[in-house]
């Protein structure tokens, strides 16, 4: 799979590239119009030339239509999770992989919130998340305790023995707006005193 889709990036490079040449010698007039007009009248004049022209276009249509279908196949089966039971194939969305993950911000108290990314590939499920902690959060501690519980979560609700890889990245470190209230609430009971700093001279 892999071969024909070098083949196919390699083909269609050299198409491009083709085209960028005819466009640069057309803009640098180094090709007449009689030139072109006597290019396309001896192609058309041998019935094996335009046997070979119309081989060649069909050939490039089916190319085309093969090699999109393949990148389109590839990027539907990074879309979703698929695995067989005893009663068929069964497929699960990424998005719905990502939802349940997501409700893991309202279990662990530390983590403000979170923001999974994940993606299924040959290696396994990569999963890839934002988190905002609180401020009194050990994050040593807190990510491998969310590393374990997210790993758990998915294997027992998916019941997948694939490799899952979950990788952690802290994008903030927020302040509790509760530990803020009950400060601001400790300075209202005891308001500063002032000139308490100055002693007797």
């Amino acid at each position: 799979m892999r071969f024909f889709t070098t083949l196919g990036i390699l083909f269609y490079a050299a198409v491009i590239i083709v085209i960028g040449i005819g466009l640069i010698v057309f803009s640098l007039n180094l090709l007449l119009p009689q030139d072109i007009s006597n290019m396309i009248s001896f192609a058309l004049e041998s019935q094996h030339s335009r046997i070979v022209i119309g081989l060649s276009g069909a050939l490039l249509i089916l190319i085309s239509f093969s090699f999109a279908q393949l990148i389109l196949g590839k990027f539907q089966r990074e879309k979703t999770i698929a695995f067989t039971t005893s009663s068929g194939q069964v497929t699960i969305s990424l998005s719905a992989v990502e939802d349940l993950i997501r409700r893991l911000a309202g279990v662990i108290a530390e983590v403000k919130e979170l923001r999974p990314n994940v993606v299924a590939n040959k290696k396994g499920i990569i999963v890839d998340m934002k988190v905002v902690l609180r401020s009194e959060a050990n994050i040593p501690e807190l990510t491998s305790r969310l590393q374990d519980i997210t790993k758990s979560k998915i294997q027992e609700v998916l019941g997948l023995e694939e490799q899952i890889i979950i990788r952690i990245h802290v994008a903030k470190i927020a302040h509790d707006e509760k530990d803020n209230r009950k400060k601001k609430e400790s300075d209202k009971d005891n308001p500063a005193i002032p000139f308490s700093g100055y002693g007797r001279l």
